[in-house]
């Protein structure tokens, strides 16, 4: 009985979906304009965006100039968006603003724009293009429109992106280091530490720094060590100056050491070398 039920079901869906697709080729035939948008804005009604797009897709160049443009391409971009193609939306979007800069949904479709990147915005190893599109458009909105109870929105977007942003960062500096690209991995973790400032793992990129330009030293020719050593004490220090309470004080404190340690014993060589001499 279930086999015969889903059977029926089906046999339901397809005569509908051949009825609808009937309609529509009437519809497109139709010399009918007015006919032919109100049956695209029923379709847009019904979530049947699909249909809805490409009756309006036929109507853009005839209606523009007239006062069922703006009704018309608005609903047109939205279903780019409501279809999930946010490239085509995102498009859409600022081909509104462009062509009505004056209308009164400008704040709207602004915004829109912007959250169209926001939701191309890829994973974190993938290209970061579309992250820092959406960042600067949401910043952009926020600009132009502070009083915007979309402001707020547009905030908490541009962090989730920019904590993207920091982790792709966080992972090229990271994979540097297990690489053993140690002077590459420090410059990257204080890059990484500069651009954002306020993150609370911070301190723990300059700490990785550290880490990471001990190494360097350490596996540095013997000629070189104690310049790069040095460079680690300097580093500790403004480590310290800057995250006094940090709970990775006494860690760094231990490359700190070790890197003052080696100077003296490069210097007690050098110094028996000279008195040789």
């Amino acid at each position: 009985m279930r086999k015969i039920f889903l059977l029926v079901g089906l046999v339901a869906l397809t005569l509908a979906a051949a009825s609808c697709n009937r309609e529509l080729r009437r519809i497109e035939k139709s010399n009918d304009l007015d006919k032919k948008l109100a049956y695209a804005d029923k379709m847009y009604e019904k979530k049947k965006y699909q249909m809805a797009q490409t009756l309006y897709e036929e109507m853009i160049p005839v209606f523009k100039g007239t006062d069922k443009f703006e009704p018309l391409y608005y609903k047109y971009a939205y279903c780019s968006f409501y279809l999930k193609d946010y490239t085509q939306a995102a498009f859409h979007f600022k081909n509104y603003l462009d062509a009505l800069p004056s209308s009164p949904r400008a704040m709207e479709i602004d915004y829109q724009q912007a959250y169209c990147y926001y939701k191309l915005s890829p994973k974190v190893a993938l290209d970061q293009t579309n992250t820092m599109k959406a960042i600067a458009a949401m910043q952009t909105f926020i600009n132009t429109y502070p009083q915007s109870d979309k402001s707020t929105e547009a905030s908490v977007v541009i962090d989730l992106l920019r904590r993207k942003l920091e982790q792709k960062d966080f992972n090229a500096a990271e994979l540097y280091y297990n690489l053993g690209h140690f002077k590459a991995s420090g410059v990257a973790f204080k890059s990484l530490m500069r651009a954002y400032p306020d993150s609370e793992r911070s301190d723990s990129y300059k700490y990785m720094a550290i880490k990471a330009y001990y190494n360097y030293a350490k596996n540095s020719v013997h000629f070189r060590q104690k310049e790069r050593f040095e460079t680690v004490v300097n580093e500790y220090l403004e480590f310290n100056d800057r995250y006094p309470s940090s709970k990775l004080r006494g860690d760094a404190e231990k490359y700190f050491t070790l890197a003052k340690n080696n100077i003296k014993t490069l210097e007690n060589e050098q110094n028996k070398t000279e008195s040789v001499q």
